[in-house]
């Protein structure tokens, strides 16, 4: 006989804890406009000041592909993305597999357009 103590109720780890919290954190300020995410080079009204960099999420999820990809544009120090771009791979078993990706941007203070 076999008995398995512990079960399911394994607590999260600190690294898993602290980025459900910023995903939620990154999910109010676009769901506020406070972090735009734009298809077009530019945006209008904004000047770029710095390029971060390519910041990009997959996964099964929509949801989490893309807020994966804003939530690592935000800890880049982004204020937001341009160049958004998604993709889905259709699998013969029936799932899809999502890919989103863009630019992740700081304004320039200075030079408002």
């Amino acid at each position: 006989m076999l008995f398995l103590l512990g079960g399911n109720d394994k607590k999260p780890t600190q690294a898993e804890q602290a980025r459900t919290e910023n995903m939620e954190r990154v999910k109010d300020l676009f769901l506020a406009g406070r972090f735009p995410v734009v298809t077009t080079e530019v945006l209008e009204g904004r000047a770029i000041g710095k390029v971060l960099g390519l910041v990009a999420c997959r996964g099964y999820d929509s949801d989490d592909a893309f807020f994966g990809m804003t939530a690592r544009a935000v800890n880049k120090g982004a204020q937001a993305i341009i160049g958004y771009q998604e993709n889905v791979a259709f699998h013969p078993d029936g799932s899809k597999y999502f890919s989103c990706y863009g630019t992740a941007v700081q304004f320039d203070r200075s030079k408002r357009v």
